[in-house]
């Protein structure tokens, strides 16, 4: 997750979540010029995506460990300021919780799915 302090509401980190994160990581670099940078997920790597200057701007992960179950697809984490009251106000909205909370990248993290469907991430550095 980004290491700057970022509003509440605001698009903090990206993720995309698959079974083949190395094969993807060729595609990337590949398509739209990013290099990859290994992260230690204690037994295998998943990697951080650097644009052409060198600044990180995605995660490309393995769907297991930490990861399993989370949808594969490009999910974006909305800043929160309190994970637990978003996600029981997501519970009482009609969404769902999918994944977590857990621990990562300095705060706590979740997916959760809106009452139409669509999944994003929760942050709380």
């Amino acid at each position: 997750m980004s290491e700057e302090s970022i509003p509440a509401g605001s698009i903090n980190w990206r993720d995309l979540t698959v079974a083949d994160a190395d094969g993807l990581c060729d595609f990337y670099e590949q398509v739209v010029g990013w290099q990859r940078e290994p992260f230690d997920m204690g037994g295998y790597q998943d990697y951080c995506m650097k644009d052409a200057d060198g600044t990180v701007v995605a995660g490309i992960c393995h769907a297991k460990g930490a990861n399993e179950g989370v949808p594969p697809q490009w999910l974006p984490y909305i800043t929160v300021t309190d994970i637990a009251s978003s996600i029981e106000s997501c519970k009482a909205l009609g969404g769902k919780l999918l994944h977590g909370p857990r621990n990562a990248g300095g705060g706590d993290c979740a997916v959760i799915q809106d009452p139409s469907g669509a999944v994003v991430g929760l942050y709380q550095g």
